[in-house]
């Protein structure tokens, strides 16, 4: 008796030129030569993260191209950070899979470790948001952004705690940046907008299945579900998976597709959490603080307040320097006031902000039809452009204010920077309309919903209205 299997039928795609899958192809015919470049990477960051420590702190009269110190602030902070975010957006996460110093570290060192089960309570969804805003509040309390020694305590204790993370769990995998890494939760937001992707063709997969030639393995070190693979937010896009079965190719998407058409399918609450609280909160708050004439007023009201009841300690105490801010050779130190004020500060611009897009998003998801927390998390993910953008514009005002005080002039810096966040504001406000159109049909509906979301996106433009043309 002859058993014969049908497969379903499909319409055809429409021919699409092959240089995506050709690039994908050669990323996997090329690993070797992507690890030893990794390896270079991992050599200039240990040199820029460690040689500054040694050396004096650079005065007023250092430049960046002759101190290496002030070299190595304007390459981690003046291009590396606000330019992986933008890259990021734009071509997925292929800083994590070609170039990341801790995802290179942490996956060699899993070769070599212990190779144990993953933990439960390693895998808790809740790790990068919670990573993100603890990092992101103690850089200010330290001044990473102006120091080397936080920047070591901070950039390479991550490093050391995803070395011993791989040594311990997975056999050639990134579990650190899968599961723990501070920056891993922005970056799997920032890739769903990307326009390139490694997709997962379910036909192809299935029809590979009854082929009598079995595959290769094929190692994905940041731990993706091939099979079901349908967006670019866990992938590093390292290409180890191009052509594998016959289904998985680099391929072209609309620029927010995953957002619309993929991420209402898997709700991810901390994801919200990341989006509102943290991008549009803590992210505001740690940028505003230096410039904000409120928490001055706030902290000269609490200063008289203190010398009213005859307890000015917090006045006169500071902390060392790997808790607070502690430089007295450049007369920057940070009393125990200072530092309460500044963390209240950013903790209440985080719940401040985070509360009111909160709110307009529960508002919007009302509009749209009965209430259902799926659909207020997909509204959620409709703000990453404007949240991607915000944090995009905190950083690069590094850039702009390191670049001034060596004597750069930088014009229509002030129309860049509002062009790029109306644009940003405009592309989420699009992608809220969209989203609304999987729920509903009325248009009016649709209408409400977006002006809800867009309330809530005011408040954040708002914020940064104030640091960039106000303060």
């Amino acid at each position: 008796m002859t058993v014969r299997i049908t497969l379903p039928v499909r319409a055809l795609p429409a021919p699409e030129s092959d240089i995506w899958r050709s690039i994908g192809d050669w990323l996997r015919r090329h690993q070797s030569a992507i690890r030893r470049m990794q390896w270079s990477v991992v050599s200039i960051y240990a040199v820029l993260l460690i040689v500054p420590v040694f050396l004096p702190l650079p005065d007023n009269a250092a430049y960046l191209w002759s101190n290496f110190t002030r070299f190595a602030q304007f390459v981690f902070w003046g291009v590396w950070w606000p330019f992986v975010l933008l890259s990021t957006a734009l071509v997925g996460r292929v800083w994590c899979g070609l170039l990341c110093p801790e995802g290179a570290i942490t996956e060699f060192v899993s070769s070599h470790g212990r190779g144990r089960a993953i933990p439960r309570w390693l895998t808790w969804p809740g790790w990068p948001t919670v990573a993100f805003g603890s990092t992101t509040l103690y850089g200010q309390m330290t001044s990473v952004y102006q120091y080397p020694r936080p920047a070591l305590l901070i950039l390479g204790g991550s490093t050391l705690a995803a070395a011993a993370v791989g040594y311990l769990y997975g056999r050639n995998k990134r579990v650190w940046c899968r599961y723990l890494c501070p920056v891993s939760g922005v970056f799997g937001l920032l890739a769903k907008l990307a326009p390139l992707h490694f997709r997962t063709d379910p036909f192809l997969w299935q029809q590979s299945q009854l082929s009598k030639i079995k595959p290769g393995p094929v190692n994905c070190a940041p731990l993706v579900q091939l099979r079901t693979m349908r967006g670019a937010s866990d992938c590093h896009m390292c290409g180890r998976c191009s052509g594998f079965r016959g289904a998985i190719r680099l391929a072209r998407r609309s620029p927010g597709h995953e957002i619309v058409h993929v991420a209402g399918k898997t709700p991810k609450p901390w994801e919200t959490v990341l989006i509102t609280f943290g991008l549009m909160g803590i992210a505001v708050g740690a940028f505003h603080w230096s410039a904000s004439p409120w928490l001055v007023a706030i902290k000269q009201m609490a200063a008289e307040r203190l010398v009213e009841i005859g307890g000015t300690w917090p006045l006169e105490t500071s902390a060392p320097w790997w808790l607070l801010t502690n430089y007295p050779e450049r007369n920057d130190v940070l009393t125990l006031l200072d530092g309460t004020v500044l963390v209240a500060y950013i903790l209440a611009t985080a719940l401040a902000c985070g509360s009111a897009v909160t709110l307009m998003l529960a508002i919007a998801a009302r509009c749209l039809g009965p209430w259902t927390t799926v659909r207020f998390h997909h509204l959620a993910q409709t703000l990453v452009p404007l949240a991607g953008a915000g944090v995009f514009l905190g950083l690069s005002a590094l850039t702009v204010s390191q670049l001034r005080s060596d004597g750069f002039v930088l014009p229509f810096i002030d129309e860049l920077r509002s062009s790029f966040l109306a644009l940003a504001s405009i592309w989420s406000g699009i992608l809220c309309w969209q989203v609304g159109g999987i729920y509903t049909r009325a248009t009016g509906r649709r209408a409400l919903a977006v002006l809800a979301v867009s309330v809530g996106m005011s408040v954040v433009n708002s914020g940064w209205f104030l640091l960039f043309w106000i303060w």
